[in-house]
């Protein structure tokens, strides 16, 4: 049940489902008594849209996630694994074309396969099931080791984790899978936008691993203010930026990350 509720609540909160919704009520309330009402929110459905859509409201959001960790560096020491997490492949179109179909999150497959010929011994570990509520086919993880193996990668060092729907559900269920022993060295790779909300479940799992993000949407906080040429764009901005804040708020309220916002662990 809570994973349908939060699938509803996501799918509200969404801005741009938000906004449509609103202009929505509002052209129904026109044809009621509640003419002034249904007025005022279309206004306020066309105001909202033209300041999620152009403004760099997006950018900023997603500006104050996917900067919270640097781009990964290396400590001279070859990963025991490489931790994939899911959000980059569509089952559902994979199988329907018979080919594995990667999203705008893709740069998470890629950089697991450069990853992999790089670090020739380290496990790929992809953790990703399926999250659709209406007839889920094949999973994430299924879908990415074939993708893999097409580019090279031997099929024998490939574990999947094939349950989980949401990133909690990535941190626990790989933890429980591979039982990480003290003094390895896992890299966990997904978007940068992601990587907190990824990170504080992960440590909330007792599973430390060392980020390595990807998937960047940005050049760097040069671009906090700049707007947006479409409506789409800054629309899709900020659909994700609040995605993860949401999340991040939801994890650390059910105790399901081990902070608000994660960042890079201090060294002495």
């Amino acid at each position: 049940m809570f994973f349908i509720a939060s699938k509803i609540f996501g799918f509200v909160s969404t801005p741009s489902n938000f906004v449509g919704l609103l202009g929505l009520a509002g052209a129904l309330l026109l044809a009621t008594p509640w003419r002034a009402a249904g007025t005022k929110a279309m206004l306020g459905c066309i105001a909202l849209l033209l300041v999620f859509g152009f403004s760099p409201l997006g950018n900023w959001l997603m500006l104050s996630l996917s900067e919270r960790f640097p781009p990964w560096h290396d400590i001279g020491r070859a990963p025991d694994g490489i931790i994939v997490l899911g959000g980059a492949i569509n089952p559902e179109l994979s199988q329907a074309r018979g080919t594995a179909e990667i999203n705008a999150s893709g740069e998470r497959m890629t950089a697991a396969a450069e990853l992999a010929l790089r670090f020739k011994d380290a496990r790929i570990v992809l953790s990703g099931g399926n999250n659709a509520l209406i007839n889920p086919v094949s999973t994430e993880a299924a879908v990415g080791a074939r993708f893999l193996e097409n580019l090279g990668v031997a099929s024998s060092r490939i574990v999947r984790e094939d349950k989980s729907r949401t990133t909690s559900e990535n941190a626990v269920f790989t933890r429980d899978l591979l039982e990480p022993k003290p003094g390895e060295y896992w890299l966990l790779v997904t978007s940068a936008v992601h990587m907190p909300r990824a990170v504080g479940a992960f440590r909330a799992a007792g599973f430390d691993v060392d980020p390595y993000p990807v998937d960047w949407r940005t050049r760097g906080w040069q671009d906090a203010a700049t707007p947006f040429d479409t409506l789409a764009a800054g629309l899709s901005r900020l659909d994700t930026a609040v995605h993860e804040w949401i999340g991040l708020i939801g994890y650390r309220l059910s105790g399901r990350s081990s902070e608000l916002l994660p960042g890079p662990k201090h060294t002495p």
